[in-house]
């Protein structure tokens, strides 16, 4: 049993890393019925800034490790918020009046272009986090021993979720995205500046992609250039077994991916890991193409 609960949290932290992931994809899609293809090269590129502002600026020696890592997540974030602005401005918006196809397209290269660019500055070498960020230590709860680490992503995870969901339900600004998402021409008769509308969109989705990097570098140790490619492909997945465009159904998604991953690694095989996340793709596009609350609502956000 206290195996089962090992694997439980240890899941739950990984789903929260893929659910912040998963809501760039399905915000994007909500709003603009595009994938953002690029979107996981900016998971990465959150997990390289993260690194970079670690070594470079020492934060947790001068202002203590939770404060560090915590300043540390909002430069990254915001950083990786002016890069996904950015690729809206170069990438999607000259496209918007294009077909579908075009913009596709563009996303895929954007993500080849953002993947290469890292490649070409840090180099093809695999990179190692500094292992004192936060404090190594493990808690005991009820007989299960849980890394500080595991509980610090879960925490983080769902109070940015939260957060998000709040501000999409209970505020005017997330009342005009979710009206965006649903008509943007009649969104635009009531007033609402679809082009901020979109603009805020690509600056929060980027944003929880690069603290999902950030908190992978922490908690993994190791970063590569093409570690969005597998992450933001079980994310992409998270988004559609939850209903893409449906940001609670990103968020089920995404914790629900995530225990089923480590329990099938634990009680099935460790090779089958990447493997099953792909079987839950298939079988929910086979029994339920719309994920679990995509019925519900489909056309909000």
């Amino acid at each position: 049993m206290e195996e089962f609960f090992q694997q439980l949290t240890n899941g739950l932290a990984v789903g929260g890393i893929y659910a912040l992931i998963a809501l760039g994809y399905t915000m994007v899609y909500g709003v603009l019925k595009l994938i953002n293809f690029a979107h996981g090269d900016l998971f990465t590129l959150g997990a390289y800034l993260g690194l970079t502002l670690l070594t470079s600026l020492g934060l947790s020696d001068h202002v203590g490790p939770f404060t560090g890592a915590s300043i540390l997540a909002l430069m990254v974030m915001g950083l990786v918020a002016i890069v996904g602005m950015l690729l809206e401005r170069t990438a999607y918006r000259p496209l918007r009046e294009s077909p579908r196809l075009s913009a596709v397209v563009s996303a895929l290269g954007a993500s080849i272009f953002l993947q290469n660019s890292i490649m070409l500055i840090y180099g093809a070498k695999f990179y190692v986090y500094p292992q004192d960020v936060l404090p190594r230590t493990t808690i005991e709860i009820f007989g299960v021993y849980i890394p500080l680490m595991r509980i610090l992503i879960l925490v983080v995870s769902l109070v940015m979720m939260a957060a998000l969901y709040l501000f999409t339900q209970k505020t005017r600004v997330g009342t005009a995205i979710r009206a965006a998402a649903i008509d943007q021409g009649a969104a635009k008769l009531m007033g609402i500046n679809v082009d901020r509308v979109i603009m805020l969109v690509f600056l929060i989705g980027p944003a929880l992609g690069g603290s999902a990097g950030l908190m992978v570098g922490l908690y993994y140790g190791q970063i590569n250039f093409t570690m969005g490619w597998i992450y933001g492909l079980k994310a992409f997945t998270a988004a559609i077994l939850g209903g893409i465009g449906n940001i609670p159904g990103a968020m089920v998604g995404g914790l629900l991916l995530g225990v089923i991953e480590a329990l099938g690694a634990a009680y099935i095989s460790v090779a089958w890991k990447d493997a099953i996340a792909f079987v839950v793709l298939i079988a929910i596009l086979i029994v339920r193409p719309k994920g679990l609350l995509g019925e519900r609502v489909a056309e909000k956000i």
